[in-house]
């Protein structure tokens, strides 16, 4: 009896042993996470710069004009390295979860805050359910508001274009033209193919912004002196939100890190997160600096609609920043679909049927932002709302939470310069949610009903 007792223990120890070489070989074999398809470091360099440049580039210069010629610079460069330091906090966090876990499975923004949570201090506990739910509703309406964006932005640069023409047709006759061609690559489910989208993305929107600073260029500048150098409260209020729309890309940065083939590759000293964002951060303050300092008061929500539409180039602009937008719109579109499909499809029980049932959800959502995207005002303030509302709360605060609990549970604590480093990100992100979303549903209100 001993004797068989003895051999099932050691049996067990050898499985035990041979699952945990398993896994292990697994991790060194597959360091994706599991991904099918994994992508490469050029790749992912340009699904990140895709998904921080969009509608935002283009509605940096109207950013300027309400933060003002001097001060703007300064602040966006700022926000810049807070809003990458934040990206690395949260990067550190989901590979510590894994960590906690002991899994090689790779988690998204709301499974890290889960996960951060459930393994953090016990009095943060009982809140991770709640966290979670939180940053999921937060990241859906985010990434839907940018989608809804988008659909305005090739609208109104569009029925610029059609009335130069002679097609008087109303902005809501354009939209509804763009629906179906939108339908067709938001049903692409796979990031890996979603890589020519995103460089045909890229090339368009740099052909659009590379014409439209030739033109801000082309007749000579005004001096600075010219422009507000700083504004007011309110104004900077709009200005804050806006940035932080623009750099819009940190929900996509755990879901392109985790799709990798080497994910060591995106967040080193070189890697896809500092590369991108430091050319990011550049092309911003290029763009929203001269945008405003050509235009002046009289910039609009996005630069291209204060080209002359009666040139080729101004027609140019307009067409390549259209379409970039375009074909940015399925990687935005890729984020929401991925968190609220698996519920939808226990809800519908649609699991004998998956594709077809994906592919029909997919066209529904699409439908949804066309159906907001309707009834959306300026392009400016919307911008500025969804930027206060919920990127604040996204690319900052909770990054900032997730090191604070991090740390929290080491024996000396997160430290003072730790917790006074994240207490003033938490504030300063909080001040802008509080006084962007004010100020910007002030002037939608007063915009709608004046």
């Amino acid at each position: 009896m001993r004797e068989t007792m003895s051999g099932d223990i050691e049996k067990n120890n050898n499985a035990r042993k041979a699952s945990v070489g398993q896994e292990k070989e697994q991790k060194k074999e597959d360091p994706h996470g599991g991904s099918d398809h994994p992508t490469s470091y050029l790749e992912t360099l340009m699904h990140m710069f895709k998904g921080n440049v969009g509608a935002g580039l283009f509605a940096m210069g109207d950013a300027f004009k309400n933060g003002g010629i001097v001060v703007s610079p300064i602040l966006t460069i700022i926000l810049a390295v807070i809003c990458v330091h934040c990206e690395h906090i949260l990067v550190k966090s989901s590979r510590k979860a894994q960590e906690l876990c002991k899994t090689i499975q790779t988690f998204d923004y709301a499974e890290t805050v889960l996960k951060t949570f459930e393994n953090g201090p016990k009095r943060f506990q009982c809140v991770a359910n709640a966290m979670y739910t939180i940053v999921q509703v937060l990241v859906c309406i985010t990434q839907m508001g940018f989608c809804c964006i988008y659909f305005v932005f090739i609208t109104e640069n569009l029925e610029q274009l059609f009335h130069h023409y002679g097609l008087n047709w109303d902005s809501s006759v354009i939209m509804a033209l763009m629906l179906l061609p939108i339908i067709i690559p938001s049903l692409i489910t796979n990031l890996k193919y979603l890589a020519p989208v995103s460089m045909l993305a890229n090339i368009c929107l740099s052909i659009g912004l590379v014409v439209t600073m030739v033109c801000a260029f082309k007749d000579g500048l005004p001096s600075p002196s010219e422009r507000h150098y700083y504004t007011n409260g309110s104004q900077m209020a709009l200005y804050f939100g806006t940035v932080l729309f623009s750099f819009e890309g940190i929900a996509l940065v755990l879901p392109l890190r985790n799709s990798m083939k080497k994910p060591e590759k995106f967040s080193g000293p070189l890697g896809v997160l500092n590369v991108g964002m430091a050319v990011i951060a550049f092309l911003f303050t290029f763009t929203g600096f001269f945008g405003y300092l050509k235009w002046g008061e009289e910039v609009a929500g996005s630069l291209t609609l204060n080209v002359p539409i009666d040139t080729w180039y101004g027609q140019l602009v307009k067409i390549s920043a259209s379409l970039g937008v375009f074909f940015g719109y399925p990687l935005q579109f890729y984020v929401p679909v991925k968190i609220m499909w698996p519920g939808v499809k226990k809800v519908f029980k649609v699991q004998k049927h998956p594709l077809i049932g994906e592919i029909i959800f997919r066209a529904c959502l699409v439908v949804c932002t066309f159906g907001i995207a309707e009834a959306v005002p300026k392009l400016g303030l919307f911008i500025s709302l969804i930027g206060s509302l919920c990127s604040t709360a996204l690319a900052l605060i909770i990054p900032s939470l997730l090191e604070l609990i991090m740390k929290s549970d080491t024996p000396k604590g997160p430290g003072k310069s730790i917790f006074i480093k994240n207490s003033l990100i938490i504030l300063l992100g909080f001040l802008g949610t509080v006084t962007g979303t004010y100020q910007s549903f002030s002037d939608i209100i007063a915009e709608f009903f004046s």
